[in-house]
């Protein structure tokens, strides 16, 4: 009994059983209203995040953190560069590449190509390509005996398996007595791959940097390096200190100018997401809007009597606002258990769901991801919370304000 005497009437109208039950029912439509918003927003936004994730870790797996290359075509210092970087705390690791794009033949199949030379021993250090081979593993790749790695994609486009030879035409052209010709090299298929990107899949082919240079005409030397960083976010710091400790000499570039339109783009969708969504709880909002102007005018006797016995009307205002923020509160709550709980099993609810009803949601070859995955994340959690919480709160004012408004001699000339 100590509690304020606005929250002890607001929480006794809260528990009365109403003569009226059609305002009971739609004060419980409300709190599942407000508790189906707030789940799905937490479960979507989890969903999206794990996305996210998901294909950020597959894209770098395939592109680096950091690339510094030389203004002139070939980069033959590369071992002293590297040193030179690696004195940066955050660069974990280092490897040098050639990149470049050519044709690939077999037989009638022919197909476009970004041809990157890699040194397989440092290769590992900068990418996860290794812990996507489907056949062989870079190892494989040894200089002088000209084999090739293909992505599965890009394997199925040509007709290859591995153990079989495909050409690959360069740009570059070589002198001949009839006139310039293509360079032309036959390569052995060691390996295939599989990240998970179709963009990559299908286009990558992966060959020893001492082959590539050889065939692209480097003289030894390489495109770039290419580096691993501690942190991946703190890219574009870590590219500005390169920069500056390199000098001109050199481009540096990072995944973020290379990815940047894609990353946006999620980003835009989540925000999108987020209002669309969001707009369950403001229309479970209007039925909590609803229940209060019905609950006013059935405690219009009420109100008078306790207006005549000196409660304020602000102290009346804040009854209604009690009783229709516990309406929110109680749906809000409800909804971020059942989110939180779905979203840190859906792993299990939807192979679950995908056995009960024999299909799949994201079949194979039309999907890069076949599972959803979830990242939860607390900020979205609480963000989604006080939203609802400040729409319940928000909800209550009309109603509040209108039996704040009521005149007990009115109210009780009909009684």
């Amino acid at each position: 009994m100590n509690l304020p005497l606005e929250l002890f009437i607001g929480l006794r109208y809260t528990r009365a059983k109403r003569r009226n039950h059609f305002i009971s029912f739609i004060s419980l439509i409300s709190m599942l209203g407000i508790a189906l918003g707030v789940m799905a927003l937490i479960v979507v936004l989890s969903v999206m995040n794990g996305f996210e994730k998901e294909l950020r870790g597959r894209i770098l797996g395939m592109v680096s953190h950091v690339t510094v290359s030389s203004l002139d075509e070939s980069l033959k210092d590369w071992r002293v560069l590297s040193d030179e970087v690696r004195e940066n705390d955050q660069v974990v690791g280092s490897a040098p590449y050639v990149e470049a794009e050519a044709m690939l033949s077999n037989l009638s199949s022919v197909s476009g190509a970004i041809i990157r030379g890699v040194e397989p021993e440092f290769e590992s250090q900068v990418s996860e390509i290794h812990e996507h081979m489907t056949f062989g593993k870079l190892n494989d790749l040894v200089a002088g005996d000209y084999g090739i790695v293909l992505g599965t994609g890009l394997a199925n486009s040509l007709n290859v398996v591995p153990g079989d030879r495909v050409t690959m035409i360069t740009p570059q052209a070589s002198a001949s007595p009839v006139g310039l010709l293509p360079r032309l090299r036959r390569f052995k298929v060691v390996g295939l791959f599989e990240i998970g990107v179709y963009e990559y899949d299908r286009s990558s082919a992966i060959i020893h940097t001492q082959d590539a240079s050889r065939l692209f005409r480097l003289d030894g030397g390489v495109t770039g390096l290419r580096l691993k960083l501690q942190d991946m976010d703190a890219a574009p710091q870590v590219r500005n200190q390169i920069k500056k400790q390199v000098g001109f000499d050199y481009w540096v570039s990072d995944w973020t100018l290379r990815h940047s339109n894609y990353f946006k783009a999620v980003k835009t969708e989540k925000t999108v997401m987020f209002i669309i969504l969001s707009l369950i709880v403001a229309v479970a909002a209007f039925n909590i809007v609803s229940t209060l102007v019905m609950v006013v005018a059935d405690k219009q006797a009420d109100i008078a009597i306790l207006r005549t016995i000196g409660m304020s009307p602000t102290s009346i205002m804040w009854i209604f606002m009690v009783q229709g923020t516990i309406i929110g509160v109680v749906g809000t709550l409800l909804g971020l258990g059942s989110g939180v709980f779905i979203a840190s099993y859906i792993d299990v609810i939807i192979p679950t769901l995908e056995q009960f009803f024999q299909t799949q949601f994201l079949p194979t070859g039309v999907y890069p991801i076949t599972e959803l995955p979830s990242d939860m994340q607390q900020s979205d959690v609480i963000k989604i919370s006080v939203l609802s919480f400040l729409i319940s709160v928000l909800a209550t004012l009309y109603p509040a304000l209108r039996a704040a408004k009521t005149k007990p001699a009115e109210a009780l000339s009909y009684e």
